[in-house]
């Protein structure tokens, strides 16, 4: 496990859910820090103005990081958030770009309410959390770069057996369990118009993509988590969030 996993790890729970944001961001970020959560400013100041409120107004604090893994100087985190009493649940998906020294000088994210009940019957954040270190890191990003080209780019839905397992163990909340619950939230106005392949992360086998797409008159920014196994996506979580407009954003956007 390297430093940028645990300065991400101490960010989220010493600065977030333990309420010390100005120790931690002090501690765990480096000579910059950009920021591309819309309503968050740039560096350790724009930190601080968003989190020391948000820890005054929700004094109770349950969060909970469900997946990490890294891959070389980035960090992918997701986690649930309760907050005072389950009043608020969230589901956080969050990239970090860290330094030589592990130093966080990066970050993005999508935020989503969450959701008890999906439309596949699993639950948003559950399902395999650890990572198979076992598994070639290279062969899954390979699954999962070459079914975002040609099935979600291309929009070509009739090559999605080549990629997906049929029995797929679908997490995402608007689509329905299966290959062939997938195949029918692609072809859905939901699913849009895809635009952009921002970055793909793995370890073993797990992969994460950060995309943005259009669906009727919204942007999306979107993470998607891949489990892969015997050469298909055997899992799938998607955390997605609207882009509010440019005179909203406390920094350069989301991507």
């Amino acid at each position: 496990m390297g430093t940028g996993l645990d300065n991400v790890k101490g960010i989220y729970l010493e600065g977030i859910a333990g309420g010390n944001a100005r120790e931690a961001v002090d501690k765990y970020t480096g000579h910059r820090y950009t920021q591309h959560s819309t309503g968050v400013g740039d560096g350790a100041e724009g930190f601080l103005t968003f989190f020391e409120p948000f820890v005054e107004r929700n004094p109770d604090r349950e969060i909970e990081i469900v997946r990490i893994f890294e891959d070389g100087p980035w960090v992918f985190c997701s986690a649930y958030q309760s907050l005072n009493k389950g009043a608020a649940q969230w589901v956080t998906m969050d990239l970090f770009y860290t330094d030589a020294k592990g130093l966080i000088l990066e970050h993005w994210d999508t935020i989503a309410e969450y959701k008890p009940e999906t439309l596949s019957g699993e639950d948003m954040v559950g399902g395999a959390r650890e990572v198979n270190l076992a598994a070639n890191t290279q062969a899954s990003k390979d699954v999962v770069l070459e079914y975002t080209k040609q099935v979600r780019q291309e929009a070509d839905v009739s090559k999605l057996d080549q990629f997906v397992a049929e029995d797929l163990i679908e997490h995402a909340a608007t689509i329905g369990a299966g290959r062939s619950g997938l195949a029918e939230w692609l072809a859905s106005d939901a699913a849009g118009q895809f635009e952009m392949l921002f970055q793909l992360v793995g370890q073993g086998d797990f992969v994460t993509t950060y995309c943005k797409r259009r669906a009727g008159d919204k942007d999306i920014a979107a993470f998607d988590i891949y489990r892969v196994a015997d050469g298909k996506i055997v899992e799938h979580w998607m955390n997605e969030e609207e882009i509010s407009p440019r005179d909203q954003w406390g920094n350069s956007g989301k991507f």
